[in-house]
């Protein structure tokens, strides 16, 4: 789907827009918008800010910039660390599988050790389930503003346009996870939230991306682009090293019970490396390559 810029402008976290530019206002005018109030960066924060309004103005008036993406929701159960994607309600046909991870770094008292399967109920347990997905862009047509920005010898507007651009996929990845939880899915119709709410994550159900703490492989975008002709669809690619282009985009799945909740797998074991790539048909070298960051070992 291609979608209104105009209709994310105000689901835009300007905090990290700042911290491009390396602005940080000093306690208590910390943030968007006291960052204004600071005596030292404010004034210039305020000029940024202004001159970020005027280029998406552009953007929205031009058609500059344009946003697309896909959102998919399908049957779904968890087996062991994993969740079973089925073609339709009769889940007798595997479409597809996510792999998990489970946390091994030792803790204290009763605290469970979360994977990401968790978060769906068993298929030993009979009830229905779903696993959702999506991938979105705020990057398409950025190149060529990006192009002429740099013919012209203006870096800051191109560094300016390139910030902004993620600042709207990511922008973009909200308002999606918004029509979701209340419309598309629909498991919290009712919910009634600010976007500083949502920024600071006070809705049901959670949005983890592959490759991030809750499942630090990539290669699990392969499943989703596979599964939802993600490239077709939106035209948002993966690059050898399972990179997004363009880069000012965004993807995940979605959980929606009431229990899930973003996590760090941490450090994980020889053995459960193991186990995964077994469970993944992968080679073990080859998984060992993709989860680097994540060893307790040295392989």
């Amino acid at each position: 789907m291609s979608f209104p810029i105009e209709d994310v402008l105000d689901y835009i976290d300007w905090n990290p827009f700042f911290q491009v530019w390396q602005l940080r206002g000093r306690y208590p005018n910390r943030g968007y918008p006291k960052i204004f109030n600071d005596p030292t960066v404010g004034p210039e924060a305020k000029k940024l800010f202004e001159e970020a309004q005027d280029m998406l103005r552009d953007f929205v008036q031009n058609k500059r910039v344009r946003l697309n993406g896909i959102v998919g929701f399908y049957p779904a159960n968890s087996v062991g660390d994993d969740i079973e994607v089925y073609s339709d309600e009769s889940r007798s046909e595997v479409i597809g599988k996510y792999y998990g991870l489970r946390q091994q770094a030792e803790k204290d008292g009763d605290e469970p050790y979360l994977c990401v399967s968790d978060f769906i109920a068993p298929k030993s347990s009979n009830i229905i389930d779903y696993v959702g997905a999506f991938a979105c862009s705020a990057g398409h047509g950025l190149e060529e503003v990006v192009a002429g920005f740099k013919a012209a010898h203006d870096d800051y507007s191109y560094i300016m346009a390139e910030a902004l651009a993620d600042r709207l996929a990511e922008a973009f990845a909200e308002k999606l996870h918004e029509l979701t939880r209340q419309q598309l899915w629909g498991y919290a119709p009712d919910e009634d939230l600010s976007v500083d709410d949502m920024l600071k994550v006070k809705y049901q159900g959670i949005r983890p991306a592959p490759g991030y703490p809750s499942q630090p492989d990539h290669t699990e975008k392969l499943t989703m682009w596979q599964m939802m002709d993600i490239e077709e669809q939106t035209g948002i690619l993966l690059t050898e090293s399972l990179a997004m282009m363009p880069a000012a985009s965004v993807s995940g799945l979605y959980f929606g019970g009431k229990c899930s909740s973003y996590f760090a797998v941490g450090k994980i074991t020889k053995e459960q490396v193991a186990d995964y790539a077994l469970r993944k048909k992968m080679d073990g070298v080859e998984a060992e390559r993709w989860l680097a960051t994540s060893l307790n070992y040295e392989p």
